[in-house]
């Protein structure tokens, strides 16, 4: 049955913070601006907040013991590119951050985040112009090698670029053009993982809300470089004993996630995740009646594997909302949000089953 002393998922709060993140610039590797914006929401929940040297968050809710903590895991970091060149047309070569296909990039807005200012500009194929080209364009190749970015100043040549202040290795923020639809249906690009940063903060506005003391310590992370491998491999503390990683699903053809409900993570590419950890989270949401599916994702990887592969000795999870056209021109249902929101709160809330898991750690070199 429900827990009817956990305040429902307060789903205004979730867009409202869903909104304010997809309006931050945060490519990998210039998060900062998104990290600042997180960081003012749980203190204003009055959490304990920390950084790490490389700028990912540590929040911490106190349970009754230390021991045996767990901590769920999203990412900041979107996709994006850098500029690999000026070329001599005036425009930039440019270079993914992240795996996403150039398919998506042409013609999106952006910005170019040089060091001094801030242009905008329009990803573009060469062969750009149909009253020029004709058919061509439709027979042009895809790929990073053949877009180029076009931006809004006077640049004809590279010369103008550098005096513009644009130079190699600048960042380059893709527009999400975000839609909130009256249906429920979200659409925007960095939904990834964005909508699973504003899950995790409405279910702790929810725990906070309900006054309730969990069993353990639950730790919430945010890490910032998740879209290039690293994602929490420098965060996981030595007290957590399970990890659960919040990130998009994929619905396409062959899989089994839907936009709506959660969707529970069997396995990777790196391998199944903790058979505990995850039968409880199916347990937790047949209890609670929460609409749950479950799926496997062959061409993915989350924060959980970067942790793992840095030696964390932890469980790991993996619960997704799911998303229509991953690092594409993504899309989401409001249902699932609140869905993953609340498989959050009750997990941080849900009792230790595996005793082993609230006992101090064991050190072999010295027998403490």
């Amino acid at each position: 049955m429900p827990d009817q002393t956990l305040p429902e998922i307060d789903a205004d709060y979730l867009r409202d913070e869903l909104a304010a993140l997809l309006d931050i610039p945060s490519p990998t590797g210039l998060t900062d601006g998104a990290v600042a914006h997180v960081c003012g929401a749980l203190q204003a929940m009055g959490l304990e907040v920390a950084l790490t040297r490389l700028g990912a968050i540590r929040a911490r809710l106190p349970g009754a013991q230390a021991e045996g903590a767990r901590a769920c895991v999203g990412h900041l970091d979107t996709l994006g590119a850098q500029v690999k060149a000026l070329k001599p047309n005036g425009r930039l070569a440019l270079v993914p951050v992240g795996h996403w296909s150039a398919r998506f990039a042409e013609g999106a807005r952006v910005t170019v985040m040089a060091e001094t200012t801030r242009i905008r500009g329009t990803i573009l194929p060469p062969l750009a112009s149909g009253h020029t080209f004709g058919d061509e364009v439709d027979r042009a190749p895809i790929g990073w090698d053949h877009v180029e970015l076009r931006i809004d100043a006077r640049a004809e040549t590279a010369a103008d670029l550098e005096a513009l202040g644009i130079a190699i290795g600048d960042h380059v923020a893709i527009d999400p053009q975000t839609e909130f639809m009256d249906s429920g249906y979200i659409v925007s690009r960095h939904l990834d993982d964005k909508a699973g940063v504003a899950a995790m903060l409405a279910a702790l506005k929810s725990l906070v809300a309900s006054g309730l003391t969990p069993p353990v310590d639950c730790w919430w992370f945010f890490t910032i470089a998740e879209e290039v491998g690293h994602g929490a491999a420098g965060v996981v503390l030595p007290d957590i004993a399970s990890l659960v990683a919040v990130d998009n699903g994929t619905t396409a053809p062959g899989q089994n996630s839907r936009e709506t409900g959660v969707t529970i993570a069997m396995a990777d590419q790196t391998g199944p995740f903790d058979y505990h950890l995850t039968r409880k989270l199916v347990q937790l949401c047949r209890a609670d009646g929460i609409d749950h599916q479950k799926d496997i994702f062959r061409h993915y990887r989350s924060d959980s594997a970067s942790a793992l592969e840095a030696g964390a000795d932890v469980r790991t999870a993996l619960v997704t909302f799911g998303v229509d056209a991953s690092h594409g021109y993504e899309r989401i249902h409001m249902d699932a949000l609140t869905s993953v929101a609340r498989l959050l709160a009750l997990y941080a809330l849900s009792p230790v089953e595996i005793a082993q898991d609230a006992l101090p750690l064991h050190d072999p070199r010295t027998g403490a």
